[in-house]
Parts: C-alpha cells; structure tokens; sequence
C-alpha cells in the first residue's frame, strides 16, 4: 500500500484542507503515515501570511526535498510564491488551495512521476467530505473560501480569491456528524466569518442558530471576524452569542488604534466601529477578546503608535497577537516606504510588554472561578487542556484519560497565558 505524509502550517482553514486530503487519500486506499520519512509521498500545506512564516515555509520545503521523495505543495504558498517553490524544487507538484478535492488526482500522477500544477478555483464546498482529524474530540469545518476585503498587506486574498459561502444545509448537516462522532468542539473557519453569506441567502448570526440547534452537547468556537463585516450584523451576532453552545469568545483583529493607519491599511472600519462591536458584546457577556495588531505598517507615526497603546490600554483584550510588518508580494504595502528595523522593532517590544502585562492581570481575576471545563487535549504526563465557557485555556492535573470529557474544575492559578485549574 502506497504511503503518504502529510504536513501543515498556519490557519485552521489549512489544518481543515490537510484533513480532508488526507480523507480522500484514505478513502482511495492509501496508508497515512506520521513521519516523511516512512512515506512514498509527502505532502506540505504551506502558509504566507507573515514573513517570518514564508522562511520557515522555505526552509521546510527543502528539507522535504532533500529526502528524494515526490512533493507535493499546497495551501496559500502556491499562489502567492509559486515562483519560490519551483526554484527550490523544479519536480514538485503544486496544488492550489482551492483545489485540494483533486488530491488523489494530482497524488497518483505525481507517483507516476508527472509534474502536475492543480492551481483552479474549484467551486465546490469543502464541507461533507471525507476527512482524517487532527484532533480527537475537535472538529473543524470551513464556512467558505475567499473574502469581501482589499487590504493593502495581505496576499492571502490573492491564493483564496473573492467570497464563496457553502450552503447553510451542509455545514450543519457536517456540524451534527461530527458531533455524533465524538467531537466536542466545532470550529467554525474561513479567512472571514463576519462576511459569511454576503454572497447567498444566509448571514452569521441564523447559521450559529441553526447549528446550536443540534440536540447533543458540544461546544462552537466562532473564527476571525473583520470589523468591517461585523459592525453590520452587531446586534444579530450578540443574541447568536447568548446560546450556552457558542464559546463567548470573539476574535476581533483591529490592526492599529489609528484612523489613519487603518485607512492606508483599507480595512473599511473606524476604531469607534471596533470599540463599538467590543461594548455591545461586554455589555451582555463576559467575552475573551481576541485581537491583531501590525506594528510599523509604512508611514505609522509616533503619535499613530501611542493611538494603539492607548485603544489596548483602554479595551484590555485578553489576547493580542502582534506582527511586525512585512511586505508580502503583490500587494499594496509592498511600494510603501518601511519604517526602520530598530523603530519597528521598539515598538513591537513595547506593546508586547503591555499585552502580556494585560492578560496576565486578566487571568488572574479567574482565580477561584468555579465552573464546568470541556477537555480537548492532552499536553504532556497526566496533564490536560480544555476550556470554560469563555474560551479560557486551563491546565488540569490528573491520572484519570480526561479527554473528551466535562469537568467541574475551579481556577487556582494564572499564568499571562492560561489557567491552572482542579478539578472540583
């Protein structure tokens, strides 16, 4: 039985591609091994988003290569540097990311020693196809492709396309076998959720309805929302949120704390209209705020910089992911004229140090929370991770196979990035 490996990197819409890949491969009679080194063929599902990431993607591409084993490429790489990928290796097939339901295509062709190049933009939806899971009690399940927003620094627009909703049917169709099938979590994904059904007959808020409606236990973790997309379904999204099945955490990028960086950037919001959407959901919840910021986007000043400290400083997210910008090829911000390393880099080193600061304070106010813990992983000897209903990362200590499984815990320690908790 011819054997395959297959890696990924990046977002859970490319863990998701992977997972359905591999289920195709599977169904077709291939054996999936663990390590490339064991396979006949590996397989790569590459992300570009950030600079630091395209290295690593680069280096790993060569290191697959130098094993002599046929390759294939994927995910948002294939697009975005394709260029890239043939100079370090000229034989690797290339499949694009909307194209990945050709996979058994493109596999046995290129066992065969073709050199194929799948790069269409298949109008199917990935949902309600084979997969193998990554994760035991976690499903996850890709809402659409593609998005409705032109930011000038992004080039993942340019490997998913324009917007491309699945129908609501399938998706809970796909929620309610996965939930019956032992998953706990359902992970709803795509480059943006907030923009779901612009493109057909359904928004957000009626689709988290529909799933929570499905009669088992389980909880939906909702993926990265625009602002721009959200300020217009606010309200909706706030009730949809209210469900006991919906984790109350919201992952809300804001980028920069300046109207003006946020113009250059095109990203179609105010931060009054961020600030907005965080008070309406605080007002009825207690929410986990996730969101991004890009530190020395071309022509930030000092005075736009101090604009982010403070909106961090005010809204206090619990999480904050932060980017020093790269020009990513293709895109606006590419021509732009960069701010200096040292610059950049005092101001990344700044911020890190007050979110960190933030959420270490935030974590703290947990501490004696008493609640029930949904277990999804295993992190090492007898200790285990799950979430409460904020989303909230706790690590609990214990011999007993916790996976999959409710438990009552209270909170006795905080760390700046998750929870200690025992269980009751």
């Amino acid at each position: 039985m011819t054997k395959i490996f297959a890696e990924a990197y990046g977002c859970s819409s490319n863990f998701s591609d992977r997972e359905i890949a591999l289920g195709l491969l599977k169904d077709a009679n291939f054996e999936i091994v663990e390590n490339p080194n064991d396979s006949d063929l590996n397989i790569i599902f590459t992300c570009t988003v950030k600079v630091p990431t395209l290295s690593h993607m680069i280096q790993r591409i060569r290191q697959l290569s130098n094993l002599n084993k046929p390759l294939i490429v994927a995910g948002c790489m294939t697009k975005t540097e394709r260029r890239v990928i043939e100079n370090i290796n000229p034989k690797a097939s290339i499949i694009g990311p909307n194209s990945i339901q050709k996979t058994v295509d493109v596999v046995n062709r290129t066992l065969k020693g073709e050199k194929i190049v799948c790069m269409e933009d298949v109008k199917e939806p990935k949902v309600c196809l084979p997969k193998i899971r990554m994760m035991q009690t976690v499903g996850i399940i890709q809402i659409a492709t593609g998005c409705l927003s032109s930011c000038s620094y992004c080039s993942v627009k340019f490997a998913r396309g324009r917007l491309f909703s699945y129908p609501a049917e399938m998706i809970v169709r796909e929620a309610d076998y996965l939930i019956r099938d032992g998953c706990k979590e359902i992970w709803l994904t795509s480059q943006d959720n907030g923009c779901y059904g612009i493109d057909a007959a359904m928004r957000l808020p009626d689709l988290l309805e529909k799933i929570c409606n499905i009669d088992r236990k389980f909880f939906v973790r909702v993926g990265m929302m625009n602002p721009l997309h959200v300020k217009g379904i606010v309200g909706k999204l706030v009730d949809a949120y209210k469900n006991d099945k919906l984790f109350k955490f919201l992952h809300l990028p804001v980028e920069s704390g300046s109207d003006k960086v946020l113009s250059a950037m095109n990203r179609g919001y105010r931060i009054e209209d961020f600030v907005d959407i965080v008070k309406k959901f605080r007002k009825n919840m207690q929410v986990t705020l996730n969101t991004d910021i890009i530190v020395g986007f071309p022509g930030e000043s000092d005075e736009d910089f101090n604009d982010t400290v403070n909106l961090i400083e005010d809204i206090k997210p619990d999480i904050v992911n932060i980017s020093k910008f790269g020009a990513r090829t293709g895109t606006l911000s590419a021509k732009m004229s960069k701010l200096q390393p040292q610059v950049v880099n005092a101001r990344s080193k700044k911020l890190f140090d007050l979110v960190r600061g933030i959420s270490a304070e935030k974590n703290k106010a947990w501490i004696d929370w008493k609640g029930e813990v949904i277990v999804t992983e295993k992190n090492a000897k007898d200790k285990w991770r799950g979430s409460n209903f904020a989303y909230k990362p706790i690590v609990i200590s214990s011999k007993e196979n916790l996976l999959g499984k409710f438990v009552n815990v209270k909170i006795v320690g905080a760390k700046s990035n998750y929870l200690v908790g025992e269980i009751r």
